[in-house]
């Protein structure tokens, strides 16, 4: 008997960890039939999100002897599956797989191999999107340039030569993810892939050519033997096999081309992009999650979140034009891959309730129940006792009770409660349970500044040195370099026309010089200068405009309407004048019909004298210079970092165009992402150790009108409908002093001035790009800015809030089957990040407590339980307390009563 328990040990370790290996690597089956995808004989709902690999870093760095930075990629994946995703959904970039015909790259963010063995190793599936085509507002929709400029070819039609590059790139991605056995069938996670991407949207445009070409896509995707399903998103006419998807903000209507395919949801946008001069787009999460519910509700069985974690455009990624840095896109993981709350929490609770119905929605088709007027209910039955039902309101506005087997429910207007027993609620989309929000801790580098301790405060935090004085950046600190106006090299050349911009430079460079001279006839001499009017035309997308080498104007479009005119009254001198015109694109066009050869830069040139009327100069001798010195030498670069060709002065040269800086910095401690803060700039690039961080342009402020303080979730989202940081810059972060941070922060300010409503325009600097010791931050500046006020800033912590009722379901992950959901009552959660505690709690209080996160108070009837939610919760990653009279006691018997909760997490 004794030599028992080693064979019983070995054995129960076989079946743990072989099942986890199985889990990771043992073949599956996947298909379809009507009610959803099949793995492995089983049908499942799937919950997906979007998170691009580029858009963040893999990286693992070392810090320090004692510190390491957990690389971004596991980080986010690992917060999908805790949000209740069971799917990850990527595009394939294909312009930076295959930068040169014939030349393939896959490393560092673009390793794919990687990211799709990351995904895998976390126990969750991917869907790969190998398109080509991405849009994603990525630089030139995904397409490598080198494309553009094969003769003959032509785009997304049924052209021989386009086609035969994009069944090179199809087999290429295949081959790889085969290599690598990262099929299902291989005992991978890759459970979908898609061809194409929203081809439907602009199918009209290509006539004929159009439905011959998506025939041909199809039939090359399923020749590929995936061994996996197909999908193209947005396209109605998709052949068999291939499973046609929806993309929009709502898909609870959606019926696939055929019965025999299942209702799939690829696109539900969290959010909307972010543009230069527009403001900030968001998704309320009443309404996103109204949406998802609807969707599953009526049918649906794989949702996909566009996007689950936005992250940033990096360099010169951004598509166009003029989208912005960040992409954040109000995702659940926001762009530095923290949560993003409510939002992450309340869709998580959601996916957890509709997990509890899976085996009743894969079951059998729904049964709808008219409850009222816009009030239905989808009840999905195992037996005819045993059944999942959906509560519907979709009016926009007027809230209903509504009877269901006989019983009474309350639905919000605009919302769905889920009852997974026909019975219990254990969800309603409208109610947003725990409000969390944080209130990021700011910590502030001033540039080659050391800064020795640190004290945060509510809403604000203070970087001190020993002397208690916050210092800013010494001029003599930076260095720079100033561009010169026009031809440059002797690499430049004529033309006898304007000749269009991406053809010209071949998006090696976001510039192009226009360069010509302009005569006036000294036998008109009428003093010493003769004045008129400089008309410039451009498709876009902004442009310096130089008479005799001194700036006199600025020109640029909208992300909407890239093109403009420039206007300008100037004067000349007798003699020869020089026009320099340095055009400006701002990411290539990556959406709409044709769009790959929308053209760029400057196409007409007049010039209007007061007198004698106006000259077209378009067709004068024009010299042309692609790119800037500074690019050309390499100044963003580490190796240049000690070149001569910087300067040092004792005045910083500051608010003037084309300058370089450079500077160095030490990175704050932590292993937190870093932002970097150039509101005081006004339009340029910046790069951290050699690394672009992206375009910047907080010069370009937003319209003032069409913000709202609160967005009413209930009705119709369209991308505008709620806007946010109207008058601002894109990026902007605004810092505002809580009353009761500001409290606590008079108690600590001593001889320090401290700006309480500050206005940060924040850029990502991925922690792994930096390093201990001096970092080196490179800034070239177009328009004129003050680089002394740049400084890098990290978070430190974040205050989390919750107000919960007696009224309230549990949460839903305490919901059993035949359990009695009033028998469980609800509780208040409070959770950190990973790697951070609970470090204080500023406000408790149960009975009636009154207004909202930071303004929180005790009302008409009020027990102080501080204390018994310090208990709990100090020192903790996470905490409960569950909404007890036993435990809080009853302030107002006979009332209903509530939970109110402020904390403060810290790294």
């Amino acid at each position: 008997m004794r030599g028992n328990p080693p064979f019983v040990l070995i054995f129960f370790v076989t079946l743990i960890f072989g099942g986890y290996y199985c889990e990771l690597g043992c073949s599956v089956t996947v298909t379809y039939d009507h009610r959803a995808l099949v793995i492995d004989g089983k049908r499942r709902i799937l919950q997906s999100g979007s998170f691009h690999y580029p858009r963040t870093t893999p990286d693992v760095s070392l810090l320090s002897l004692m510190l390491i930075v957990l690389s971004m990629w596991p980080e986010i994946i690992r917060k999908s599956k805790e949000g209740g995703l069971d799917v990850i959904e990527t595009y394939v970039f294909w312009n930076y797989h295959e930068p040169v015909k014939g030349e393939y790259y896959f490393e560092g963010r673009f390793d794919l191999v990687k990211f799709v063995r990351t995904v895998h190793e976390a126990g969750l599936y991917v869907h790969l999107r190998i398109g080509p085509y991405v849009c994603a507002e990525w630089n030139y929709g995904g397409f490598p340039l080198w494309l553009h400029f094969i003769p003959g070819v032509q785009f997304r039609t049924t052209n021989e030569i386009f086609k035969k590059e994009m069944n090179i790139f199809l087999v290429k991605i295949v081959n790889l993810m085969k290599e690598e056995n990262l099929f299902a069938s291989q005992g991978g996670p890759i459970i979908l892939a898609q061809v194409e991407n929203e081809y439907g949207n602009v199918e009209g445009s290509y006539g004929v050519g159009g439905k011959l070409y998506i025939k041909w896509a199809a039939e090359t995707a399923i020749s590929l033997n995936t061994t996996v399903p197909w999908v193209m998103c947005a396209q109605s006419d998709a052949p068999d096999p291939i499973i046609n998807t929806c993309n929009g903000c709502y898909c609870d209507g959606f019926t696939p081309n055929s019965p025999s395919k299942p209702k799939m949801w690829t696109e539900n946008y969290s959010g909307w992009f972010l543009s230069f001069g527009y403001a900030v787009p968001y998704r309320p999460v009443e309404d996103l999650a109204f949406s998802v519910a609807r969707f599953f509700e009526k049918g649906g069985t794989f949702q996909n979140y566009y996007m689950y974690f936005g992250g940033t455009n990096f360099g010169r990624t951004a598509g166009g034009p003029l989208i912005a840095t960040s992409y954040d896109y109000d995702a659940p993981i926001d762009e530095y891959g923290f949560t993003r709350q409510p939002k992450w929490g309340h869709l998580r609770d959601l996916h957890k309730s509709i997990k509890h119905c899976e085996d009743y929605l894969v079951n059998a088709d729904p049964t709808q129940q008219s409850l009222g007027m816009n009030l239905e209910a989808h009840v999905y039955y195992k037996t005819s006792n045993d059944c999942a039902a959906f509560l519907a309101n979709y009016d926009s506005s007027v809230d209903a009770n509504v009877s269901f087997n006989g019983n009474s429910y309350f639905l919000p207007a605009w919302s769905v409660s889920i009852l997974p027993d026909c019975k219990n609620v254990i969800f309603n989309t409208a109610k947003v349970d725990v409000h969390k929000f944080y209130v990021e801790k700011l910590f502030c580098c001033p540039m080659s500044v050391e800064v020795v301790s640190q004290r945060t405060v509510g809403d604000v935090a203070l970087a001190h040195n020993t002397r208690g004085s916050e210092l800013s950046l010494a001029s003599s600190k930076w260095s720079w370099y100033k561009e010169e106006v026009g031809v440059w090299s002797n690499n430049s050349f004529v033309a006898s026309s304007l000749l269009e911009q991406i053809n010209t430079t071949k998006d090696m460079s976001d510039f192009l010089w226009y360069t010509t001279s302009i005569n006036v006839d000294e036998n008109m001499k009428h003093g010493r200068e003769s004045e008129g009017i400089l008309l410039i035309e451009s498709l876009g997308h902004a442009a310096l405009v130089f008479v005799n080498k001194k700036l006199v104007g600025f020109g640029y479009g909208n992300h909407d309407i890239p093109d403009f005119l420039f206007s300008k009254k100037i004067s000349l001198n007798y003699g020869s004048n020089t026009l320099d015109v340095l055009s400006m694109m701002i990411g290539l066009q990556n959406y709409g019909p044709w769009f790959d050869i929308a053209g760029a830069g400057i196409f007409s040139v007049i010039l209007g004298d007061l007198k004698n009327g106006k000259k077209n100069i378009s067709s004068s001798e024009w010299t042309y210079q692609v790119g800037l010195k500074g690019e050309y030498l390499g100044l963003d670069k580490m190796s240049l970092a000690n070149s001569s060709v910087w300067i040092q002065e004792s005045a910083l040269p500051t608010n003037q165009s084309l300058i370089w800086y450079k500077a160095t910095f030490l990175a704050p401690e932590g292993s937190g992402p870093l932002m970097l803060n150039l509101a005081s700039m006004g339009k340029g690039q910046a790069w951290v150790n050699g690394r672009g961080i992206g375009r910047y342009w907080p010069a370009y402020i937003s319209p003032s009108t069409g913000c709202v303080d609160t967005c009413d979730y209930r009705g119709t989202y369209e991308p505008f409908k709620c806007l946010k940081k109207c008058g601002q810059p894109a990026q902007t972060l605004i810092k505002i002093v809580t009353p009761r941070a500001y409290a606590n922060l008079l108690a600590l300010l001593v001889h320090t001035t401290v700006d309480l409503r500050r206005t940060l325009s924040r850029y990502h600097i991925p922690r792994s790009w930096v390093h201990p010791g001096q970092n080196l931050l490179v800034l070239h500046e177009e328009l004129g800015g003050d680089p002394s006020k740049v400084s890098v800033l990290t978070q430190t912590g974040k205050e989390l809030c919750a107000h919960v009722s007696e009224a309230d379901p549990p949460q839903a992950d305490s919901w059993k089957p035949y359990s009695d959901v009033k028998s469980q009552g609800p509780e208040v959660r409070l959770v950190c990040e990973q790697g951070w505690h609970i470090a204080s709690i500023n406000f408790a209080s149960f009975g009636r407590p009154e207004g909202d996160c930071g303004t929180f108070s005790p009302g008409s009837c009020h027990t102080n339980v501080l204390s018994i939610v310090e208990r709990a919760c100090l020192g903790k990653q996470g905490c409960s307390v569950p909404l007890s009279m036993t435990d809080l006691g009853d302030p107002c018997p006979g009332m209903l009563k509530s939970l109110a909760v402020e904390a403060l997490c810290s790294a």
